[in-house]
């Protein structure tokens, strides 16, 4: 089988692009060129496509091969256009944040009680479930994956702060107080990035379980915004004192930007028991396990 992978030397898709090769898939990786492309053998069997994504065509080496399945994880609002005539099957990658505030927790694969409060998030989905009504009207597969925050090697993990700052993360491990709005913990789930591009994996490889589907990925469990901390606090073997302020004081003068304090505000706590029934999903690194290997790709990059 032929796969086109969008955004393949990306976070995730450095994960996903040599699992398929290495399970015997032909693979083809639509990139841009801002991103290295691994020095590992097994990408030398990757057909690499340069692509400018702000460019509304594809270049037509795409389509000297037609793939028959396509995995975005760039989120373009074109691609089930540009290739429902061609691919049996279209994957896309959403996010957790586009199903809005969780009125319940572990979250399902459906939209919630507040209404995403990120325009971009907020199109986006509308869009992959506009394409998943067409493609059951035109007879093909389509799936869409919606991952909480991802982690893991390969990228600066989020931090105290709800941001993924090397600044906030030398504080932690120079053992700063962090401060957290008080109240209620909200529940926070990184997932390592293996473990995301597995269910992509899966979804793939099982295309009539995953078609019409809209599937979580995620950890088997979240953490409390104290546990974050105190997972830090043991990765980098210090104490990490904690404050807590009020909401109000929080929003306004200690994080007042909506990216980065929504991470304590709606929980990310998803509900992963339909890709696990019907995929065999199964994560293997818990949120510990992921920043700890996120923290250790830091220090191998000399980052800290």
């Amino acid at each position: 089988m032929h796969v086109l992978l969008i955004g393949g030397t990306g976070h995730v898709g450095c994960h996903l692009t040599p699992q398929l090769i290495e399970n015997g898939f032909e693979v083809s990786v639509l990139a841009s060129g801002r991103t290295s492309q691994p020095n590992e053998a097994v990408w030398d069997k990757v057909r690499i496509i340069k692509h400018n994504y702000s460019s509304e065509s594809l270049p037509d080496a795409v389509f000297e091969k037609p793939p028959d399945c396509v995995i975005d994880m760039l989120g373009s609002p074109n691609t089930y256009e540009w290739f429902h005539g061609h691919a049996a099957h279209i994957i896309v990658c959403g996010s957790l944040w586009m199903l809005g505030e969780p009125k319940v927790v572990p979250t399902p694969e459906s939209p919630q009680s507040v209404p995403c409060p990120f325009p971009g998030y907020a199109k986006r989905y509308e869009k992959i479930h506009a394409d998943l009504e067409q493609a059951k009207c035109d007879g093909i597969a389509f799936t869409a994956i919606m991952p909480p925050n991802i982690c893991g090697p390969g990228k600066i993990p989020l931090e105290a702060m709800g941001g993924r700052s090397l600044e906030v993360h030398q504080a932690h491990a120079a053992g700063e107080t962090v401060i957290l709005p008080e109240g209620g913990e909200c529940l926070i789930g990184p997932c390592d990035a293996a473990d995301i591009a597995n269910l992509f994996y899966l979804a793939v490889s099982n295309r009539e379980a995953a078609r019409g589907e809209i599937f979580n990925a995620g950890a088997a469990y979240a953490l409390t915004a104290t546990q974050l901390v105190n997972t830090f606090a043991d990765i980098y073997k210090t104490t990490i004192p904690i404050r807590y302020v009020s909401w109000r004081e929080y929003t306004e003068n200690v994080s007042p930007d909506i990216g980065a304090y929504w991470h304590f505000k709606a929980h990310m706590c998803p509900d992963i028991s339909k890709a696990r029934h019907k995929l065999g999903y199964e994560p293997q690194y818990t949120p510990e396990q992921t920043l700890s290997r996120a923290i250790e790709w830091m220090y191998r990059q000399g980052l800290m």
